[in-house]
């Protein structure tokens, strides 16, 4: 039995035996609760890592932004990303390296004091002004 076939076994355990052979149509739904679910701060990232983000495209000639820090948050619902990244900039002396309104992702960069406390207050301000619920910040 393949995944597939075990994957349709448990979600229709009952029906199984009468679907088997059947076209199927499965539909995914997400249903975004009012969450951070994920707070990294990432200290001193090897430069592999801000080619693959693409963090280094649009630097401007003589930019070296290797050596600086990351602060990776993710929200549901994903348009959170928005106040989170206004919250960020006007906490902290940070950039967005990437911003995502459809996935609700935020990177931010800078020195590390810088995005330690942006994303302490981004996480701060989500759970206690807009009563998000919120995880503990992850320090790498």
């Amino acid at each position: 039995m393949d995944r597939t076939e075990e994957l349709l076994e448990k979600l229709f355990h009952k029906d199984y035996e009468q679907l088997r052979g059947k076209r199927l149509r499965l539909t995914r739904l997400r249903i975004p609760g009012k969450e951070v679910c994920l707070a990294h701060i990432i200290g001193s990232p090897q430069p592999a890592v801000y080619r693959n983000l693409g963090l280094h495209i649009g630097v401007h000639e003589g930019e070296d932004h290797r050596g600086e820090s990351l602060g990776l948050i993710r929200f549901t619902p994903w348009e959170a990303v928005v106040a989170a990244a206004d919250v960020a900039m006007k906490s902290a002396d940070v950039q967005i390296g990437f911003m995502d309104r459809f996935c609700g992702s935020l990177i931010l960069t800078g020195g590390l004091s810088e995005v330690r406390t942006a994303v302490e207050e981004v996480v701060r301000f989500f759970g206690a002004e807009l009563g998000f619920q919120v995880c503990e910040i992850h320090k790498n």
